[in-house]
């Protein structure tokens, strides 16, 4: 598979991922665990069928530490018994911040409920960033079929 842009080389995308990078940096000095960033990054990348960031944040959370199981359980939290109620949230409030066009009238008071048991406004400010960022690049890959597979650990930050 090959991309129809070579966007990892054109100065235009350079620019524009400059500025969504900065955003994420931002996004990451907030406090927000690594953890539950690189959960609600797959987590979203999965629904958006983002092969290139679902291969970079697996990458990513593996060498954060991340356990193959949890990496694995990721798709089918619900079920799964090895995330914390905080982590729960944030994945419950990513599936309904990505799928937002499925719900009318965006993500339900519950989910934000939920999550704002666990996370204080700062680090909802962060979840909600952090969510809108992730499906900024997911669409950007899936758009233009950026392949997966290749990414090396730190390659881009």
């Amino acid at each position: 598979m090959n991309a129809r842009l070579n966007v990892l080389g054109s100065p235009t995308t350079a620019k524009i991922l400059k500025h969504l990078t900065a955003a994420g940096q931002a996004v990451s000095a907030t406090g927000l665990s690594t953890t539950t960033q690189e959960l609600v990054k797959i987590r979203a990348s999965q629904i958006n069928g983002c092969g290139f960031c679902t291969d970079m944040h697996t990458k990513e959370a593996e060498a954060a530490g991340e356990t193959p199981l949890r990496l694995t359980l990721i798709a089918v939290w619900r079920e799964a018994t090895v995330f914390s109620d905080a982590e729960r949230a944030a994945l419950e409030l990513t599936e309904q911040g990505t799928r937002i066009a499925d719900a009318a009238g965006g993500v339900p008071d519950e989910v934000w409920a939920r999550a704002a048991e666990h996370y204080d406004e700062d680090q909802l400010i962060a979840l909600v960033s952090l969510i809108s960022l992730i499906n900024a690049f997911n669409r950007l890959n899936v758009i233009v079929q950026q392949p997966a597979g290749d990414y090396k650990v730190g390659q881009f930050g």
